[in-house]
């Protein structure tokens, strides 16, 4: 039987149950989000996620054997991105590389790329809250017109490669596992409550929680321990996994 492949966790959460939250974050980051509460369940992710892979295989031509380059904090926003760079089979980069076909970032100048995309965090953006240069694409703009529904058009190899860290590579049918087994033990279907130091965290939280039918509570940008506890409370958290902090 094949390993897993991360690109195939959403389809299998929209299987089980579509309306279920699958992703809860808190962006307690200093700015004009620093509050913001928002909740994806699959079937909402999944918008998301296929407007973004539209815009990397239709316009951008993103492939198995491409390279995006995500510079972002570990955000929803960020998580979509990478789920979208999955769907079409591409490598998903955490750092700088000199042959990227796009890089999604959240602060300006981002890394060099052949398609630059600037990620809005606010929820309700319809275009950037800043003057872009030209060139850039405004995600909250421009993505919004992409198609709800995605099929790739080629899917990538088990040892193709998934992920790029500063602490090396994961293959397609290597990342699901790797994951796992950083935070073992989680409750099959379980809310799993995390505060990620870096958006590495945040997607190897999310493979493993997924893998296991679950989802996730994220609080984003130095949460008090205390406002922490009383989320988890409020959202049914039944598991806390720690990251070292950055």
């Amino acid at each position: 039987m094949p390993a897993p492949s991360p690109a195939d966790l959403l389809p299998a959460l929209l299987a089980d149950d579509p309306a279920r939250p699958r992703i809860t974050c808190y962006d307690d980051l200093p700015g004009a989000t620093a509050g913001e509460r928002v909740e994806l369940s699959a079937r909402v992710l999944d918008k998301w996620v296929s407007k973004a892979a539209n815009a990397l295989q239709e316009e951008w031509d993103v492939a198995p054997g491409s390279v995006v380059v995500l510079a972002a904090r570990p955000h929803w926003r960020a998580a979509y991105w990478a789920l979208a760079t999955w769907a079409v089979g591409a490598t998903l980069s955490l750092v700088e590389v000199d042959d990227a076909e796009v890089a999604v970032s959240d602060t300006l100048p981002g890394p060099d790329a052949a398609t630059s995309v600037s990620l809005t965090r606010a929820s309700l953006a319809r275009s950037s809250d800043v003057a872009l240069p030209p060139g850039v694409v405004d995600e909250a703009a421009d993505v919004s017109g992409y198609g709800d529904f995605f099929a790739p058009w080629a899917t990538p190899e088990p040892d193709g490669t998934a992920l790029v860290t500063g602490s090396g590579e994961l293959t397609y049918g290597e990342l699901v596992d790797a994951a796992a087994r950083r935070w073992p033990g989680l409750p099959r279907g379980g809310r799993v409550d995390v505060a990620p130091a870096s958006t590495q965290d945040l997607l190897l939280a999310l493979v493993a929680a997924w893998s296991a039918r679950g989802s996730l509570v994220v609080h984003v940008g130095g949460t008090d321990p205390a406002v922490r506890a009383r989320r988890a409370q409020d959202e049914g958290v039944d598991h806390q996994i720690e990251v070292d902090p950055a």
